[in-house]
């Protein structure tokens, strides 16, 4: 059967699988093959490990169960390139990624075309009543990989980070932010609301499980602001004394702060001489991002936070961060800008499942409910999430500390003041 032949949902699934996985080579076109090797942390991966996971992927969860007389291209790439599928069998250790020198980067590519050959038949050639098994699997894996594309930046970026030449990651002119754009409070009467994926909406298109069900919340009254929280703005934190200051903090937060050495966000670096040649921008500070080593910009919103970090800026801010309920209810009010393509916010709710929460069938039950622990939720996307991959029910989710991801925060607050702490 040809793509022509094929029903217009499922052609138009075909070309989705095409392009997504067209794109995520192109989003390893800058990097060198040594860069697509290297792991700077046991939190990130290799691109070179992204790109043969994302294929494992098809592999594992379709070609292997659905494609009659498969046969896989290297048995071991089930082990080496497995990321946390138990039911699936054995890994390789996830801090070690960085040391499988083999497969080479070219035998990487050969196994993506050689899935990609395979699901191209699948695709094609399975009856009506098997392809209603495939596609919501199918579905998965391309938000899947979607997913991957931005760890894939973030990850290499903070590889590039660690270089002392701190070399760019994109050759594209950096993005103007807009100055003087003031911060306003947007007003929202609470009540009950409506949050979460309703998979029987028409139209209702694809979600993650952990998305649903869709489900009734009480809210209070609350305000949000209408933008992120800029470099400038944070800048003032620190200028302030913010890192040296533990009111601010949560406990575990301030413990972190001491432990790391934190003084900054990640990738913000000071010159403290004043003739330093390297110095630039507002205070001395220059900020390593995407295009490599870049003046502090006061108008851009502030990125690489962790969610303790989140948070006492917001302590100090008099504010809060918003939960995220409070997030999604306001997501659709007006004057809402910089929601989804600028930085992840976080949230102060802990993920967890929703009421009614199941999770999919076979090997995907392992994909989101069983880290429902220990982590904070994040709303809205980033400039490094694939166009049209997010949307306002979209759970995105990090332990506390973690802060190599593009990560920001937009400030909340009760719309009744705060009660005056007693003298």
């Amino acid at each position: 059967m040809s793509d022509h032949d094929l029903p217009l949902a499922r052609r138009d699934l075909a070309r989705r699988y095409e392009a997504v996985r067209r794109h995520t080579l192109t989003l390893a076109e800058g990097l060198s093959i040594e860069d697509q090797a290297a792991q700077s942390m046991p939190d990130a991966s290799p691109a070179k490990w992204h790109q043969a996971h994302t294929s494992w992927f098809f592999e594992a969860l379709l070609l292997r169960p659905f494609l009659d007389g498969y046969r896989p291209i290297d048995e071991s790439y089930h082990v080496l390139f497995n990321s946390y599928y138990e039911g699936l069998g054995p890994r390789h250790p996830r801090p070690q990624r960085g040391l499988l020198t083999r497969p080479s980067l070219e035998e990487v590519r050969a196994y993506r075309r050689h899935v990609d050959e395979h699901m191209a038949r699948l695709i094609a050639g399975t009856d009506e009543a098997r392809w209603a098994a495939i596609a919501p699997t199918l579905e998965l894996g391309l938000n899947h990989e979607q997913q991957h594309q931005e760890l894939l930046l973030t990850d290499a970026l903070h590889l590039l980070s660690c270089h002392p030449w701190r070399p760019a990651l994109s050759a594209d002119a950096p993005a103007r932010w807009p100055t003087g754009r003031v911060s306003e409070w947007i007003s929202h009467d609470g009540g009950l609301v409506e949050i979460g994926h309703d998979a029987a909406a028409p139209g209702a298109g694809f979600a993650f499980d952990n998305e649903g069900p869709r489900h009734r919340v009480w809210l209070e009254p609350f305000q949000i602001a209408s933008r992120l929280v800029t470099c400038g703005e944070f800048l003032r934190f620190i200028e302030a004394g913010g890192y040296r200051e533990p009111r601010w903090w949560l406990s575990d937060g301030w413990a972190t702060v001491q432990a790391q050495g934190w003084k900054a966000p990640l990738y913000w670096i000071e010159h403290e001489r004043a003739d330093d040649p390297a110095r630039t921008g507002d205070g001395g500070w220059s900020i390593f991002g995407p295009h490599g080593m870049r003046p502090l910009d006061a108008a851009a919103p502030v990125m690489q936070l962790s969610f303790y970090e989140a948070a006492a800026y917001a302590e100090w801010a008099g504010a809060r961060l918003p939960s995220e309920p409070e997030w999604e209810a306001a997501a659709a009010l007006p004057g809402m800008a910089q929601l989804h393509d600028q930085a992840w916010q976080w949230t102060r709710s802990a993920y967890h499942p929703y009421p009614g929460f199941r999770p999919l069938d076979g090997a995907a039950s392992e994909y989101n409910g069983k880290f429902m622990v220990g982590q904070l939720v994040l709303r809205g996307g980033s400039l490094a999430t694939p166009p049209g991959h997010t949307r306002p029910t979209y759970r995105n989710f990090f332990p506390p500390a973690a802060r190599w991801q593009f990560t920001g925060l937009r400030l909340a607050r009760d719309a009744r003041p705060r009660a005056e702490t007693p003298a």
